[in-house]
Formats: structure tokens, C-alpha cells, sequence
């Protein structure tokens, strides 16, 4: 009863970092049974058969909250469904000695990702143009091989993908993502039924998992919004990076100082990440709050600066004519009054103020 609890607490966490972050739930969940020992195939199948619960749940969250992009998920799920398929084909024929160290070097490759992309500042610039089919397509079929054959995968390789083509807001490519993977999820749970059969699925685990995945899916839509992913995807990369490592020294038979030297090393690592990562997440919001300041002010000072440009013209301008050489120009507003040339210029400085002051914020 214990161990049950403790995976419903497993599919809970790794719902809530999938949701937040749009990859990892899969990463998170297989990770932590095959540290707990259970077989690759049956890791990965146990994992894809509670995902088609939570990945439903997640979509229905993300679609009432407008993060899904239904075009985008019709042209990216189909693919990975027949990625999918094959992956889950293709680990249940091998023996487990070979699957096991091939599974942890697939998780280990993305959790080191998750490491090197969450140390540097999150950017997300917009470009013109929709996704077109001969982008989603291919990296559907990879993305969906991926997941199947390494128990996770589907987000650390569809999400960055979709995120650096700038097409997409975040939200609705992590809302996309999470909500197409429900076909991926049940395309690979066919695959595994069909290769290992029904012992293939460890059926107490995939309820454990389900129930904290559903429990946990409604939270993470909401969640998407508001949790820093900078500082979650390092620490949830470090943890996918330590544990496989274990798995790939196994599979190497290194002894002696070798696994404690390469854990130093990796242990080094994730807090050389972690230290990026919540600098980045500083230096951000710092570059994000000069910039909301200055643009709070700008309203005002444009309202001086128009009251400026006024009093100067009704004050400065002059009537050649006129016997002192200084007669005020009562109606100096009017578009057809030339305005002295200083008074024109001032205009312009005042307004690019504003501007100067947005940029400096952003670049420091």
C-alpha cells in the first residue's frame, strides 16, 4: 500500500512538472521505476497506458483554458501516434540487458537537455507564418519514437522544436504538445499490448500513476501560467541526469573511483545549472520590471511633454512684423502657424526618451 502511494505521488509530481514545463512527465515517471528496478518495456508500457488518462484529462484543462492549437495538434499527432507505435515495437523485441542501458541513455541525453536549456534566460520571439505539415510531420514520427523506446520523450523533443519556430505562443505550444500526446500515449500502449502482451503492463503501477496524473492535470494547466520553469526544468533535469547515470555505470561494470569522480562531476554540473538557471530567472524579471516601470510613466511623460511643446509655442513664437519683436501667437496650435525651430525639435527627444529608456532595460 505504501509503494502505491508513494508512485500516486510520483504521478502527481511529474503531472504537475509536465504541466508546467510541457515535457518531463514520461521522463519523471520512467526514471523513477527503473530505479525502482522494474524491466524497460514494461516501465515504458506501464507509463504510456497511464498517460492516455492523464493526457486526456490534461487536454480537456488545456482546451477550457485556451492553450490548444487544433490544427497544430491534427498535423503533429498522427505522426507521432506511427513513431509510437514502432518504438514500443522495437523495445519490446530486445532483451532487457540491452533495452536497459539504451532507455538510460535516451533519458540521460534529454535530462542533460533540460539541464543546458533551462541555465540560460527563455526567450520566445514571435515569427510570421503558420507551422506547415513538412515541419510537424517529421517531428512528430521522431518525437513519438522517442518517447516510446525511452518511456519519455514526447515533450522534451516536440516542445523546444515548436518554441524556437516562434510561430506559437508558450502556452498553447505546451497546451498543443500535452494534448496530442493522449494519441501518442494510446498508439504506443497498442504497440507494447501487441509485443508484450497484458503482463507487459504492471497494472497497480499504471492506476498509482493515474490517479495522481489526474488528480494533478487540472492544477498544471493552471499552473503553466505562473510557475518559473526556468528554475524547475534545471532541478528536474539534474534528477533525470543522477539517476540514469547510475544505470549506465551498471552497464559499463565501472568500479573503483570512477562512479563516485563521474557523479562529483555530474553533481557539479546541475549546480553550475542551478545557479545560471536562477540568475537568468533574476536578470529577467528585473529587464522585466524596468520595462513595465518606464512604460507606466510614459503616458505622463508624453502629458508633459505635449504641455512642454505647447507653452512654448504660444511663449517663444514671434510675429516678424510686429514693433517689440515679441508679440505671442495666440493661436500657435494651429497646424498652418510655423513654430520656431527649437520648439520643433523638442518634440522628438521627449518622445524618443521613452524608448531609449525601454531599450537599456532589456539589454541590461
Amino acid at each position: 500500500m505504501r509503494k502505491l502511494l508513494v508512485l500516486a505521488l510520483v504521478g502527481l509530481a511529474a503531472q504537475l512538472v509536465d504541466g508546467a514545463l510541457g515535457m518531463a512527465y514520461g521522463l519523471t515517471s520512467s526514471t523513477l521505476l527503473l530505479f525502482a528496478g522494474v524491466a524497460p518495456a514494461a516501465a515504458s508500457a506501464s507509463v504510456h497506458l497511464a498517460e492516455i488518462g492523464t493526457t486526456l484529462a490534461a487536454g480537456v484543462a488545456h482546451w477550457r483554458f485556451g492553450n490548444v492549437d487544433w490544427k497544430v495538434v491534427a498535423r503533429i499527432a498522427l505522426p507521432g501516434a506511427l513513431g509510437a507505435f514502432a518504438g514500443a515495437t522495437f523495445l519490446s523485441s530486445i532483451s532487457t540487458e540491452s533495452a536497459a542501458p539504451w532507455m538510460a541513455a535516451i533519458l540521460f541525453t534529454l535530462g542533460a537537455y533540460l539541464l543546458v536549456r533551462f541555465s540560460r534566460p527563455l526567450r520566445a520571439a514571435r515569427a510570421a507564418g503558420r507551422l506547415r505539415s513538412r515541419f510537424l510531420a517529421p517531428l512528430g514520427l521522431v518525437a513519438g519514437f522517442v518517447d516510446a523506446t525511452g518511456g519519455g520523450g514526447w515533450g522534451p523533443v516536440a516542445t523546444p522544436a515548436l518554441l524556437v519556430s516562434g510561430r506559437m505562443e508558450p502556452r498553447k505550444v505546451i497546451g498543443s504538445v500535452d494534448t496530442s500526446e493522449f494519441v501518442v500515449a494510446g498508439a504506443a500502449s497498442l504497440g507494447f499490448l501487441i509485443g508484450l502482451g497484458s503482463d507487459g503492463f504492471l497494472l497497480p503501477t499504471v492506476a498509482a500513476l493515474l490517479v495522481g496524473g489526474l488528480i494533478a492535470a487540472p492544477i498544471a494547466a493552471w499552473l503553466v501560467r505562473i510557475v518559473p520553469a526556468q528554475v524547475l526544468g534545471a532541478v528536474i533535469g539534474g534528477v533525470i541526469v543522477l539517476t540514469n547515470a547510475r544505470t549506465l555505470l551498471r552497464a559499463g561494470d565501472l568500479g573503483g573511483p570512477v562512479p563516485g569522480l563521474v557523479y562529483a562531476v555530474l553533481g557539479a554540473g546541475w549546480l553550475a545549472a542551478m545557479v545560471l538557471a536562477v540568475r537568468a530567472l533574476r536578470r529577467v524579471r528585473r529587464a522585466r520590471a524596468t520595462v513595465e516601470v518606464a512604460l507606466a510613466a510614459t503616458p505622463a511623460d508624453a502629458a508633459v511633454s505635449d504641455a512642454a511643446v505647447s507653452d512654448a509655442a504660444v511663449s517663444d513664437a514671434v510675429v516678424p512684423g510686429s514693433a517689440e519683436g515679441t508679440a505671442p501667437i495666440v493661436e500657435a496650435a494651429d497646424p498652418a502657424v510655423e513654430v520656431a525651430p527649437g520648439v520643433a525639435a523638442a518634440a522628438p527627444a521627449v518622445e524618443a526618451e521613452p524608448s531609449r529608456r525601454l531599450a537599456a532595460a532589456v539589454e541590461g
